[in-house]
């Protein structure tokens, strides 16, 4: 596989991002569950609830080989928007291939470009060439503060 090109999704595009967030959650020992995949990923499109950014081979085929999704959110302490950046996926095949890198500068650039402060995000302590990624981009590692979850079984989900 030669180079990709970084775009926004598109709604055509809801069936080929959402099987790569199936591969995503299945990477994650999450089942895998095309459907759920689908409504997730559609409901995030559709409501313009993140920011989708698309890998795109640059063959023939012009397959899409990975995905990024952003968050908006805000920061309250330097009372400015930021974005999550929650999700990075890059297929098997298209790995080592600069898609990864390319997604991640990418979504740096789409938050400069519309006034977001900052990007965050957080990753498995175990995911080391992810996180040689991040700091060959100037990522630095929060040493400062922890992150804490919290589970909340039985919340109403809204329809």
């Amino acid at each position: 596989m030669s180079a990709v090109s970084i775009r926004l999704a598109t709604l055509p595009d809801l069936p080929a991002v959402a099987a790569l967030f199936d591969a995503y959650r299945q990477f994650y020992e999450q089942p895998a569950d095309a459907g759920l995949a689908l409504q997730f990923i559609g409901d995030r499109m559709r409501n313009q609830e993140s920011v989708i950014l698309v890998a795109q081979a640059a063959d023939a085929a012009q397959s899409l080989v990975g995905f990024c999704q952003l968050y908006p959110s805000f920061c309250s302490v330097i009372a400015q928007p930021i974005f999550t950046l929650y999700d990075l996926y890059v297929a098997p095949p298209a790995r080592q291939t600069g898609a990864g890198r390319a997604l991640m500068q990418a979504a740096d650039g789409h938050a400069r470009q519309n006034g977001f402060a900052r990007l965050d995000l957080s990753t498995a302590r175990t995911n080391h060439q992810a996180q040689a990624l991040y700091e060959s981009l100037d990522w630095v590692r929060d040493e400062v503060f922890l992150y804490y979850n919290k589970a909340t079984p039985g919340a109403m989900v809204a329809a």
